[in-house]
C-alpha cells in the first residue's frame, strides 16, 4: 500500500497550487508547495508504466448467478485495464512535465493519477474480496469469526449491518462504492461511501463494493437493490478477516 499511498499524497499540495495559480498568494509558501509537489511528481514518475493488470483470482463465470460472465471480462479486461493505461499515461506525462518544471501541466496531471490511481487500487481490492458462491470463504461464520463478532458487537446483530450497508449502496448517487472499514486509531468500524474512485481513506477498506453502473447493469439493469442484496452471495470473508486481523500491514499490496 506504500505506492498506493504515494498517488494521493498530493492533496493538500494540490490544493494550494491550484489556487495559487488563479490568485496571489505567500511566495515562500508558494515555492515551498512547487518544491514538495516536484519531489512528489519525481518519485511517481519513477513508477511510470509500471503497472499492470492483475489477474483474476477466479474464472470469468467464478461468481455466476451473482455476477455474470460477461460483466467479468468487461469489467476487468476493459475498464480496469483503462484505469491502468491511463494511470501509466499520465505519469509519463507528469514525467516530462518535472523535466521542464511546467506547474501548470503537473497539478492538472494530478486529477488524473488520482482518478485512475485510485481506479487501480480500488478494483485490485475488489477482485480479491470476492469468492465463488457457496466457497468455504464466504461463510462468515467460519471464515471471519474475529470480523464477524467485532460487527455483531457494533452494530448489534449482523443482520443490521446488512441493513445499513445496502442502504448505503442504494442511496449512493451516480458513481462510487460503499466500504466496511476499519478505523484502527478510533477502534471501530465503519460502513462509508466514496465517491467515483476515491479511495479509502484514514482507515484500513475491509470489503468493498463496486456501485459504478458497468459493474452490474448489463445483468440488474436499473435494478441496483437486487444486486446490492445478492453482492453478500460472493463477498471473500476471509479476505476480509485478513485485512481486519493484519490492519495496514496487511494491506501491503503491489498493484
Amino acid at each position: 500500500m506504500a505506492r498506493s499511498n504515494t498517488l494521493f499524497s498530493f492533496v493538500s499540495l494540490f490544493s494550494l497550487l491550484f489556487f495559487a495559480i488563479a490568485a496571489p498568494i505567500d511566495k515562500r509558501a508558494l515555492d515551498l508547495a512547487y518544491r514538495d509537489l516536484i519531489e512528489l511528481s519525481t518519485r511517481q514518475s519513477k513508477m511510470a508504466g509500471t503497472y499492470t493488470l492483475p489477474p483474476l483470482p477466479y474464472a470469468y463465470d467464478a461468481l455466476e448467478p451473482v455476477i455474470s460472465k460477461e460483466i467479468m471480462q468487461l469489467h476487468h479486461d476493459k475498464h480496469h485495464q483503462a484505469y491502468v493505461t491511463n494511470l501509466n499515461a499520465a505519469l509519463n506525462s507528469q514525467n516530462q512535465a518535472s523535466e521542464v518544471k511546467d506547474l501548470r501541466k503537473l497539478v492538472t496531471l494530478q486529477k488524473k493519477i488520482k482518478f485512475n490511481g485510485g481506479g487501480h487500487i480500488n478494483h485490485s481490492l475488489f477482485w480479491k474480496n470476492l469468492a465463488p458462491p457457496g466457497a468455504k470463504e464466504t461463510n462468515i461464520d467460519t471464515a471471519a469469526p474475529t470480523l464477524k463478532k467485532a460487527i455483531e458487537s457494533q452494530w448489534g446483530s449482523f443482520q443490521k449491518f446488512k441493513d445499513e450497508f445496502n442502504s448505503v449502496l442504494t442511496d449512493l448517487q451516480g458513481s462510487g462504492w460503499g466500504w466496511l472499514a476499519n478505523k484502527q486509531i478510533e477502534g471501530r468500524l465503519e460502513v462509508v461511501s466514496t465517491k467515483d474512485q476515491d479511495p479509502v481513506e484514514d482507515a484500513v477498506p475491509l470489503f468493498g463494493v463496486d456501485m459504478w453502473e458497468h459493474a452490474y447493469y448489463l445483468q440488474y439493469k436499473n435494478d441496483k437493490a437486487s444486486y446490492a442484496s445478492n453482492i453478500w452471495k460472493v463477498i471473500n470473508w476471509q479476505e476480509a478477516e485478513n485485512r481486519f486481523k493484519n490492519g495496514i500491514e496487511g494491506m501491503k499490496f503491489k498493484v
